[in-house]
């Protein structure tokens, strides 16, 4: 007899040990605040940018924001406050990397995908998976997986490339970076937790 698979237990991420609104248009301000702040800090990160020699795609922080807020608004709130930084960059707020706005630009894919990211890292976190260091780290790497899953096959056909050669040029060179930030990420929403007592 087949065993039934056991249900995923769903636990609190970090936006939800601010305290309760006790009422419903509190709660409704505060998930605005939360989603309206995760995509300012994103378009914040942003603007910590470095271009990369010979590729259309610089080094920013708003990668590991992306995740970040993912991780600690959860994949709902996430995703949506991702999509707001999205839409709001395509109407015009210059806030993407260096400045930019619109989507007629090679690295949009590299945008579309933070979404994705942080769908899934917040999905992640539902699970418990940023309670560790060794689970923290494989969060941030299928994130990162997420984004370049969309980012690099968009800048392929954005410049008409293989998907060898926007891998060279959009994937490659950000390894080491990403390999920063995700030991930064093993240390830092671990130690959250445990500074609030929360550790499951």
């Amino acid at each position: 007899m087949a065993l039934a698979a056991a249900p995923l237990t769903s636990r609190p991420v970090l936006a939800d040990l601010l305290p309760a609104a006790d009422s419903w248009l509190g709660a409704a301000l505060r998930e605005l605040a939360l989603v309206g702040g995760g995509a300012a800090l994103t378009g914040l990160a942003a603007q910590l940018s470095v271009p990369v020699p010979g590729s259309p795609v610089p080094v920013t922080g708003q990668t590991f924001a992306a995740l970040l807020v993912g991780t600690a608004l959860g994949a709902r709130r996430g995703a949506a406050a991702l999509a707001v930084y999205l839409l709001a960059g395509v109407a015009g707020l210059p806030w993407f990397a260096e400045g930019s706005s619109g989507w007629a630009m090679p690295s949009f894919g590299y945008v579309l995908g933070f979404v994705l990211a942080a769908a899934l890292t917040g999905l992640l976190a539902r699970r418990g998976a940023d309670r560790g260091p060794v689970r923290t780290a494989g969060v941030m790497v299928l994130g990162n997986l997420a984004i370049y899953a969309v980012g690099v096959p968009y800048l392929a056909a954005s410049l008409h490339l293989s998907l060898a050669k926007a891998a060279d040029l959009g994937l490659y060179p950000y390894l080491v970076g990403d390999a920063l930030k995700t030991a930064v990420a093993m240390g830092a929403l671990p130690l959250a937790w445990k500074l609030l007592g929360k550790r499951a």
